[in-house]
Order: C-alpha cells, then structure tokens, then sequence
C-alpha cells in the first residue's frame, strides 16, 4: 500500500529479489493520477516479465481476496496512527497478516557521510532545513549531492535516476508543481539534486560525485538510507501531531537533532508542549530553536488590497496545515482581504478543495500534470482580486499566465541561539573532509 514513493522503495530494496515473495499489486492514494499503471518489469526484475499492476487503494479488499494475498505492507507517509489502524483492520478483515517494514530493512549503508533531514508532519520546515544543512556543508567546501525523497509521478523507467544541476534540466524533466517546490532552490544554491524509483542506483550516483550526501524526507518518511545524523523537525503550529502520526513519531524517537521550527509565529504554549513531548520521548537530542522568516519579493503593495494566497499544495492538503508561508506574508504585510478561491475553482482544484474541507481561504499548488495545471491557471484568473501572494517555494510566474500581478515569497531557516545545526554537523564536517581528501588523492 503506497503514494508511488516509499512503496516502490521497499519493494526494490526487501521482495524484488527475494524467491520466497510474490508481489501481486500495489495500491495507491493520496496523489491524483498514480494508479491504474504498471511498476515495470525494467525496475520489477526478472521475477515479474509483466511488471506489477498499480491499483486504487479503494480495491484493497477486492484484490486480497480475489488474489490470495498473505500479506498487505503500509508503506506510505503522514497519515494519523488511527489511519494506519483503519487500513490494518481493512487487510485484517480480508483475511491478510499487515506489515509496517522498519529502518533496518529498508534503510540503505553509503559509503558518504549522510545527514537525513525528516519531519514529524508535511509542512513542519523540512526543506528549509535541508536547504540549510546544504548551505553549511557547501560553505565547508564540501560536494553535496542532496537526494530527495521519490515524487514518481510519470514515466517510470524514465525517472529510475534523476539527476539535476541546473534548473533548465529540471525544465527538461517536465516536472510536477511538487517536483519544482523541492528541485529549485537547492539547485539555485550550487547543490545537486537526485531523485527517481530506484534508490539503490540514485545512491551509487550520488557518491560518485559527493562528499557528502543529504538525504532530504518526503511528508514525514523515514529515511531511504541509514544516517550518520538524523535532524527531525517538528512544528509547534500543531502541537501534539508528533505523536499521532506515523510515521513521523518513529523519526521523533530516533532523531540525533531535533529542529523546533516556527518559534517566532506559534504560542508560547505550543512550544512549551512541543519541548515537553521531545523530552519526554527523545530527552538524549539535540534540541535547536528556530524560525522560518517569510520575505515578500518586490512588487506592488498588498497593504489594503484584496489577495489570493496560493500555498504549498501537499502543506495545506494531507499536510492538514489551513495555510501556509503565503498567508503569513500577506498578513504581515497588511492584506486587508484574503479572497476564497473556492466559488472560482474549476477541474480538479475545484476537487482537491471539496476533498479537503479544511483548508482556509487559500488555493493550493496543485500540478501533477499539465491539464491539472491549466486549471490551476483557470482558477488564479477566474479569481476577483488585486494581487496573488505566492507561498509556494517555485515561481509560479514561470508555470502560468496569470491576469494579477505574483508577489513570490521566500523563506530560510534561522536558528535562533544555540546550539545551531552547525554545531550539531560538526563531527559530519570532520569525516566529510577526511572523504574528500581521500577522494582527491585517489584522483590524482
């Protein structure tokens, strides 16, 4: 049971060449549009000459019985522990046994330092985080090859290795909206992005060409390869979602560091709570404090005008967030209406909306494909207002022709006091040096 990311992942690294195993189908939710395909017998191997089918998680209990499945394994991210009981109960009752496969399975050893940057929730400051812990390692003198967590969305055996260096090649890719809120920015900062369906491959890419590797999370997964330091963040914005997710509690337990993010904007109260459950379930962490300031990219003046804010699509979507960095900067900034997209939303977004009544008046990034894009273009222009606020980590400019004028936002991690994630990456600085030296001498 997967989202078309770390289902593939267990099933290359613990049943693809395991004799004993039979993997009839997976099962896919949470993105639009990834079912109803084929895992390809490219990447299957050579246990699967047809590939194996991918079909909607809805079917599951069809498939367990009309295919005798033994087994069901969950394998996918950010979804509540009474969720995750929900679909056991689901497998349970079609006479299946139901698996959560751990980090020892699955995890894979590199012969690069790896620092995992994973979260207790979508949304919680993770890529800002990575961002960060990129920029000290490039300020080192370091090679980083940043690997993120799968987004495969198109063609399977096209997308088994990415690598991206610039942003025209990931132009080349035709990427979803996703894709480009993760790809973008460390590519602008001089890192090196990997991405795809087959990690084993990505890795053995990666340290070629790395001193060190980043393992960047997707929503709150745990990390493909096994970390010399592991950074969790956690958001007091929805304080207590740390321990009721999964698997994002798992990565709370076994975290090195533990970023406290969103300092300057949650209560008091929250992060006392937030403080209190790391303790309480981590007390051997480092605990760093931090801040996302959100920075509004020249254009004209929101103050007193009527906004729409587009966010971050999975933040405000399974992330359960209501809003996002747009709708802090436009409030800051003195927005005196945020416009509700939803009586102007057409297509998918309209049903993106209705699927996730949560959301606040704001319209989330969504383009998982170009028609889903149009739309998202459709909706911008069928809205009445002044100016968008665009919270979303891409230029959204570059992606739609929009009848307002885009004011982009921005936003960094700062820590705030000590100890900072450079102290913490203080012992990953040493042996990446002592790798990068070797690697040097082996060159010449």
């Amino acid at each position: 049971m997967g989202a078309g990311g770390r289902d593939f992942h267990d099933f290359n690294v613990v049943y693809r060449d395991d004799p004993e195993a039979n993997v009839v189908a997976f099962t896919a939710t949470q993105i639009p549009g990834i079912d109803n395909r084929v895992y390809p017998a490219s990447l299957a191997g050579p246990g699967y000459p047809d590939g194996i089918p991918v079909l909607p998680e809805a079917q599951l209990s069809e498939l367990v019985r009309r295919l005798g499945v033994d087994e069901v394994v969950f394998a996918y991210s950010d979804v509540s522990h009474e969720d995750v009981m929900h679909r056991a109960s689901i497998a349970l009752a079609a006479g299946a046994d139901f698996r959560l496969l751990g980090p020892r399975a699955t995890m894979l050893r590199s012969t690069r330092p790896v620092v995992a940057v994973c979260a207790v929730r979508t949304g919680s400051g993770k890529s800002q985080t990575s961002r960060r812990v990129g920029r000290i390692l490039l300020d080192a003198g370091l090679d980083v090859a940043l690997v993120r967590h799968p987004m495969p969305y198109h063609d399977l055996e096209a997308m088994r290795v990415q690598r991206f260096a610039t942003l025209a090649e990931i132009d080349a890719s035709h990427p979803t909206v996703e894709e480009r809120e993760e790809y973008e920015r460390p590519v602008e900062l001089g890192m090196v992005m990997y991405a795809g369906v087959d990690y084993g491959a990505i890795l053995a890419r990666a340290e070629e060409e790395a001193d060190v590797i980043v393992w960047d999370g997707g929503n709150n997964d745990l990390p493909f390869f096994h970390p010399d330091l592991l950074i969790v963040v956690v958001d007091p914005l929805r304080p207590g979602h740390e321990l009721r997710y999964h698997p994002g509690e798992a990565n709370l337990r076994m975290a090195d560091v533990v970023v406290v993010n969103k300092v300057d904007s949650a209560d008091a109260g929250s992060v006392a709570r937030v403080l209190e459950d790391v303790a309480a379930l981590n007390p051997r962490a480092i605990v760093v404090r931090a801040a996302s300031p959100v920075t509004l990219a020249d254009g004209p003046s929101v103050r007193g005008r009527r906004v729409l804010v587009v966010e971050d699509g999975p933040t405000v979507t399974h992330g359960g967030m209501p809003f996002g960095a747009g709708t802090v900067a436009a409030q800051q900034a003195g927005a005196a209406v945020r416009v509700d997209p939803r009586p102007s939303a057409v297509g998918s977004i309209a049903d993106t909306l209705r699927a996730y009544p949560h959301i606040g008046p704001v319209l989330p990034a969504m383009g998982y494909s170009a028609e889903q894009l149009r739309e998202l273009e459709a909706t911008v222009n069928a809205v009445d207002c002044d100016l968008v606020v665009a919270g979303t980590p891409i230029r959204l400019d570059r992606l739609i022709d929009s009848r307002h004028p885009i004011r982009h936002v921005s936003y960094e991690l700062s820590e705030l006091g000590a100890p900072t994630l450079a102290d913490a990456l203080a012992p990953v600085l040493e042996r990446a040096g002592a790798t990068r030296a070797r690697r040097r001498l082996a060159a010449r």
